[in-house]
């Protein structure tokens, strides 16, 4: 009796399993009805079905049989595609079909980055006219929900292919909306196919998978952190623990006054010089949270003493206590907020006068920054004295002793790795074309930690599609306050951190130095940032012989006190608007000034008349250049460079 109830207990648990795996038969999430399929490549189309199932998926005229693996994934690969009439994608086994319809063959390009790529139509200039106008059944677009994870998850939730309409294009991804009609209008008519994965504010090492992020030195150990917290209870909970010490240490850090360094007199000769501005992150501490004092002694001519000062030092992340010969003169906890204060008469001495700021930063990016021409000191009718340059820089006691903030959680998406797991590794490998990628900003301040990040995340998406797919990105817009003279700026290293990775073969770059926005870091204007990507795919991907890049630095040479520029992508230079603008030379003193600069042929003369013999040369390098003007005749902008760092790029 009792052996013949088990029996009938195994059979039915037997029986009820089946059938709720049987519910599973399922193709992965990232196909669906009206979804694009390359065409002429080859197509993997994968999904899952009780393990060890018969499953047989057909279209048009193929029918390939394969099996699920005892996990349950089925996989298939189909033969090339070519154009044609819409058509059904079915997958079966022997007791259950499901059917995709209203599918396409053509061209799939990922669309990944952050805030400036997920932006909408919506949100775009001309924004009512560009839905009103979208009727194009061939464009489609998918968007990749926004999720983390510290592991790998094999398939996530998207919005579903829809059809490009007017009621639909207004949530599509806006540069990649206008890159993909560009191609569609173009390529006459063929099918597009836009994949939308991306996410606003997120830094670029977030969406690189924990293989390949290993590699980097500057990001092993966090890596090996996420994976210890997602796979062992008892390495999380230490982890745990050393994340709440590091907690409780770091809010005594913020808090402690005891280093007394705001005093008049104090010996920084043993401190490390920074540069001012510029974030602390890419000054060589990228892991910095916590306090940090900045000093420099600056001599005040008689002449200023017994009147009253204004002190500028642009903007601070987050929160400021600034003194002056000792004395507090000012303090602000917004890190968007221009610092400017207001000394009163006297506080200012007739030769060295000292000034102290202390810097507390809670995450992200530290320290003073901005434009450097809103660094200085000024008295009423005398000419301002710039602060802009090296300062004395030291972390406080205790902010030293803190080390790197152990990963605890997972609560965000800037953490890295944590977006391939979630928005990546589930598209994978779904045949494309290409990517394009528009991200940058939130690593603005560690540039020189991008110029591997970069190239590494194209080399890990082409490791894990097993292919080498075409990668086009778009270079940081002007942003933030215009500034006139000479001076260091984060967003200009960080653009020639993405004109670097242009040494990566079948990549691209979109300048857009001339769309941007002072006031708002996504420029309305997506219109010309699809189309610049779209002119990198034109030629590169479907030959066509056009121009696809505006004037590229290549080398210079010196002749007395010229510098002689010569460029790629030269034919027919000119300076829009008149006179070249925003060329800076230097001599061997690094000096730079606001130089004039004129075309001669395929060639940029640089001079000035305090540079007897030039050594170096900057175009548009600050955060916000207005006014740079250098294109070709394509009408496209030059890009941004500065030749003491180049190394021959080309596009």
């Amino acid at each position: 009796m009792h052996c013949r109830l088990l029996s009938f207990v195994i059979a039915f648990l037997v029986s009820f399993t089946a059938a709720a795996q049987a519910d599973e038969f399922r193709f992965a999430n990232i196909f669906g009805d009206n979804m694009v399929l390359q065409r002429n490549t080859p197509v993997t189309i994968w999904g899952w079905a009780n393990p060890n199932d018969s499953v047989e998926v057909s279209l048009r005229d193929q029918v390939i049989k394969t099996v699920a693996d005892n996990g349950g994934k089925w996989t298939v690969k189909l033969e090339p595609l070519g154009l044609g009439e819409p058509f059904h994608v079915t997958a079966k086994t022997s007791n259950q079909a499901i059917t995709l319809n209203n599918v396409v063959a053509g061209e799939v390009w990922i669309c990944s980055g952050q805030s400036n790529m997920e932006w909408t139509v919506n949100n775009s200039n001309n924004a009512k006219e560009e839905k009103a106008n979208a009727n194009y059944p061939l464009i489609r677009h998918v968007k990749v929900q926004n999720l983390t994870s510290p592991r790998k998850k094999p398939d996530g939730p998207n919005s579903g292919w829809t059809v490009c309409t007017p009621e639909t294009v207004g949530n599509y991804t806006a540069v990649g909306y206008y890159f993909g009609r560009h191609l569609h209008q173009e390529l006459r008519n063929v099918p597009i196919g836009l994949i939308n994965t991306s996410w606003g504010g997120t830094i670029i090492e977030t969406w690189i998978s924990s293989e390949s992020l290993k590699s980097h030195p500057d990001f092993k150990d966090v890596v090996l952190e996420i994976e210890a917290k997602a796979g062992d209870a008892k390495t999380a909970r230490k982890i745990e623990a050393a994340a709440k010490k590091w907690q409780e240490d770091f809010n005594v850090a913020m808090t402690d006054k005891s280093d007394q360094w705001q005093k008049a007199n104090v010996d920084t000769t043993q401190w490390k010089k920074i540069d001012v501005p510029g974030n602390w992150e890419g000054q060589g501490y990228p892991n910095l949270d916590g306090v940090a004092w900045y000093r420099r002694s600056v001599s005040i001519p008689a002449s200023w003493v017994g009147k009253k000062a204004t002190l500028s030092v642009a903007k601070i992340d987050d929160i400021d206590e600034t003194y002056v010969n000792g004395t507090k003169v000012g303090g602000l906890s917004d890190w968007t907020q221009s610092r400017k204060y207001e000394l009163p008469a006297g506080t200012l001495v007739a030769g060295q006068n000292s000034i102290s700021i202390r810097v507390a930063d809670g995450h992200g990016g530290g320290g003073i920054h901005g434009s450097a021409e809103n660094v200085f000191l000024s008295v009423a009718n005398e000419q301002p004295i710039s602060l802009a340059g090296k300062w004395a820089f030291k972390p406080t006691t205790k902010t030293a002793a803190l080390g790197a903030k152990p990963l605890a959680k997972f609560s965000g998406p800037n953490h890295p790795t944590l977006l391939h797991n979630a928005m990546v590794n589930p598209i994978v490998p779904f045949t494309v074309k290409g990517a394009i990628w528009y991200q940058g900003e939130s690593n603005a301040g560690r540039a020189y930690q991008y110029q591997s990040l970069m190239p590494l995340l194209v080399k890990d998406w082409r490791n894990k599609w097993n292919s080498e797919m075409s990668f086009y990105w778009v270079q940081l817009a002007n942003f933030m306050q215009p500034s006139a003279d000479p001076g260091p700026s984060s967003w200009a290293e960080l653009r020639e951190a993405q004109s670097m990775a242009l040494r990566v073969p079948k990549t691209g770059q979109a300048v857009i130095i001339d769309i941007g926005e002072a006031n708002d870091i996504h420029p309305r204007n997506k219109q010309d940032v699809g189309i610049r990507l779209a002119l990198n795919a034109l030629a590169k991907d479907y030959g066509r012989s056009i121009e696809f890049s505006g004037p590229v630095y290549k080398a210079i040479s010196i002749v007395g006190d010229q510098a002689r520029l010569t460029f790629d992508h030269a034919e027919g230079l000119v300076a829009k608007g008149g006179k070249l603008k925003r060329f800076e030379i230097a001599g061997a003193d690094k000096k730079f000034f606001a130089a004039d600069a004129v075309i001669a042929g395929k060639q940029v003369i640089v001079s000035h008349p305090q540079v007897k013999t030039p050594v170096a040369v900057r175009y548009a390098w600050a955060d916000n250049p207005l006014g740079c003007n250098l294109y070709n005749r394509a009408g496209l902008p030059a890009s941004p460079f500065r030749s003491d760092s180049w190394k021959g790029i080309t596009q």
